[in-house]
């Protein structure tokens, strides 16, 4: 693929600083709903500014309300050119999310006017109420996530404005080194993020299922952890049927990729993460519509994920056991192609009758599920972008979240909930196997539209046996068609937090 475009902003700082003595193009303040009267660092930017903002909060015109943007040119009152105030929303209800949310927006908003180098204020810190190492590290990652752009096929302008520099400004001298740390571990999680961004960005013709491999060793190589790529000969011999059988229609081979990070003493993985490969889905036979099948490019969402998220832990050198494996292969139509009617062995020794073939992802997961268990893995998670149906039930705010055991599914909301990324669980119960049943063979790869998300976890579950086990289906959340926030158009990276806390939780 092409080389990438640089993270913006470059870099990030921590300054020892009063507010109103910054210099550089910009400074970013804030706001909470209902305040009347700004106080603390906003407060002092307002007396230098001869009240300014206290004016247009009478006026109403900024209310603190969260995600408004007002910017105030300075006149050389302040040593920068332009302040923007930035809403919180409620006191009560500022959380990491909404720092990262607000920082993203703001720099994005900035970037746009010119400006190269920025100071901000700590958002949430002091009355918001978040301890400050927390608020740096979500600073850092909205503004990394928020400034975002997939230039990698385009011929870049020469005006192209770029924002260098983020200096995040504190009068707590003795914190310096606490948050230049929180600083580096949020760089570490939002690059995680960024590259799986890029490889779920990135055209098909590109990433096919050795494109997808090669990724994956690229960033093994770089971070520093194994990556093993097996080839249809390889998976043929652990009989793989499932996962070959999707496959077998398409011109690119398929891969398996194995990623191991061994952080810690465990002789065997304490956690595998699976990763959903399908590096485009046309459905296969059962051909997909013609409208935005383009968007089938990001059917490997939840191997970004699983990539992006091995970077990062690499990085943080997470004392833990991690196991990653990620089944690659194409779906597509062919004289060799799977046909609905045909039955498939998988490596459990299942045999699965297929109806639908566009099911095909939990036919690849199915066998990766089973390398995994095979491995030793203590738990299990996988990321998938499976049904539509869960984007039915959950929209595009939630990924779906299925499991075999109710404390390991405690522990990865938990997870989820603190990296910022909001998941939501679904019933599995019993007689849901009923709609999976298959008057030919064991199991059959589709129960039909009603219960479809529900219906896909319970064929996951026939692979998984007893280790305890979650499944993430993205459908709904891989993507975003606008810009909110710290999110962008395109790829959202979405898990890669969720499974380097899941990492970082375990190795503690």
């Amino acid at each position: 693929m092409a080389a990438r475009t640089p993270a913006e902003p470059a870099r990030i700082a921590i300054r020892v600083e009063d507010v109103t003595a910054y210099r550089g193009d910009a400074l970013v303040v804030n706001l909470f709903e209902g305040v009347s009267e700004p106080a603390g660092a906003t407060g002092a930017v307002d007396r230098a500014l001869g009240g300014a903002i206290g004016s247009l909060i009478r006026r109403k015109e900024m209310s603190g309300k969260a995600g408004e943007l007002t910017a105030i040119h300075t006149f050389g009152r302040l040593p920068v050119a332009r302040v923007l105030l930035v809403g919180l929303g409620k006191k009560e209800k500022c959380d990491l999310e909404a720092v990262r949310a607000v920082t993203g927006e703001a720099l994005r908003l900035l970037r746009r006017t010119g400006a190269a180098r920025v100071g901000t204020i700590l958002h949430g810190a002091g009355a918001g109420g978040l301890e400050a190492t927390a608020a740096t590290q979500a600073v850092t990652e909205g503004a990394l996530l928020g400034c975002y752009r997939f230039e990698r096929y385009k011929k870049l302008e020469k005006d192209r404005k770029v924002l260098g520099e983020l200096t995040i400004l504190t009068r707590e001298a003795a914190q310096r080194r606490s948050l230049e740390q929180a600083v580096r571990r949020g760089r570490i999680v939002a690059e995680g993020v960024l590259l799986a961004r890029d490889l779920v960005n990135a055209p098909p013709n590109d990433l096919t299922p050795a494109g997808l491999a090669a990724a994956a060793a690229a960033a093994a190589r770089s971070w520093g952890f194994s990556c093993r790529i097996l080839e249809r000969g390889q998976m043929l011999r652990l009989g793989m049927g499932a996962l070959l059988g999707v496959a077998q229609g398409s011109a690119n081979p398929p891969r398996l990729i194995v990623l191991r990070h061994r952080g810690g003493r465990q002789a065997k993985p304490a956690v595998a993460f699976v990763g959903k490969g399908v590096t485009f889905d046309t459905g296969g036979i059962s051909l997909k519509p013609a409208d935005n099948m383009e968007s089938m490019k990001g059917d490997m969402s939840g191997a970004a994920a699983v990539i992006g998220a091995f970077a990062a832990l690499a990085r943080l050198k997470a004392p833990v056991h991690v196991l990653g494996v990620i089944p690659a292969v194409e779906n597509m139509p062919s004289g060799t192609a799977t046909r609905p009617g045909d039955i498939l062995r998988a490596m459990s020794g299942k045999t699965i009758e297929v109806i639908n073939t566009d099911a095909e992802g939990r036919l690849i997961l199915a066998d990766a599920l089973t390398y995994a268990r095979r491995d030793g893995a203590a738990r299990l998670v996988d990321v998938a972008t499976l049904t539509g149906a869960c984007v039915v039930a959950l929209g595009t705010i939630r990924s779906g979240a299925f499991a075999n055991d109710e404390a390991w599914m405690a522990a990865v909301r938990e997870a989820s909930e603190a990296a910022g990324e909001k998941v939501w669980p679904l019933p599995m119960d019993e007689e849901y196997d009923e709609l999976i049943k298959s008057d030919v063979a064991e199991i059959k790869n589709t129960g039909g539209r009603k219960g479809g998300a529900i219906t896909a976890a319970k064929f996951l579950a026939h692979f998984v046996e007893k280790t305890p086990w979650v499944h993430l289906d993205i459908a709904g959340t891989y993507e975003t068609d606008k810009e909110k926030g710290y999110r962008v158009k395109g790829g959202t990276g979405v898990a890669v937090r969720t499974l380097v806390e899941i990492g970082l939780r375990l190795a503690r």
